[in-house]
């Protein structure tokens, strides 16, 4: 995505976050709202740095807790907090802590799915979840910690052959694990979502 494209999308859901913030002042057991702000936070911690993506990663942990205990049965806040909780485990790097993290996302995209059986998009979440744990292992394995998984660096020229396929390898990984967390944040999906619920935001 280009650059305009990235600031446009950090200024959206910094908006969908403010508003969300100021809609809890005035209803704290407003569900859909409390879902939207779990949303914009999981979106808006792909900006920032490892520690304070993390610590947004929790605080969307939180809302959507809190939404799901006004209405348990909310599909689409059940399969965010999945999402949530796939995208913490992947910045941990620690395997036994990252694979609870994992386990917790399966267990939030089954009930999803229960609520919601011809969601194609909860079905596939189940179904990738389950790779999770060998993506995490291979991408910690080779030194992809969260920032380096935010780009992609072709080999060099002067490279032996052994380090050309090892990069590549890497490169390969990346590919696999950001086109997972890309699908599981459902970024069409939930902008499409997040723009039927909010109003523009005003012009500078």
């Amino acid at each position: 995505m280009d650059m305009q494209g990235e600031i446009e999308r950090l200024m959206f859901f910094e908006h969908a976050r403010k508003a969300a913030e100021a809609t809890y002042i005035k209803n704290p057991l407003d569900a859909d709202n409390l879902l939207r702000w779990g949303g914009a936070l999981l979106e808006l911690s792909q900006f920032q740095n490892p520690t304070a993506s993390k610590q947004m990663l929790l605080d969307a942990i939180s809302k959507l807790e809190e939404a799901l205990s006004i209405d348990p049965k909310k599909h689409a806040a059940l399969w965010c907090i999945g999402n949530v909780h796939t995208s913490y485990g992947f910045m941990i790097p620690d395997e036994i802590v990252a694979a609870d993290h994992f386990q917790k996302a399966s267990h939030y995209f089954e009930q999803a799915l229960d609520e919601q059986p011809e969601n194609e998009l909860y079905r596939k979440s189940l179904e990738l979840t389950s790779k999770a744990p060998e993506l995490h292992k291979a991408a910690h394995s080779h030194g992809l910690g969260p920032q380096a998984l935010g780009g992609v660096a072709g080999p060099s020229a002067t490279a032996s052959t052994s380090e050309t396929v090892k990069k590549k390898k890497s490169s390969d990984l990346k590919y696999d694990v950001m086109g997972w967390v890309i699908l599981a944040a459902g970024i069409a999906t939930w902008i499409s979502f997040a723009k039927s619920q909010l109003p523009p935001p005003p012009r500078q």
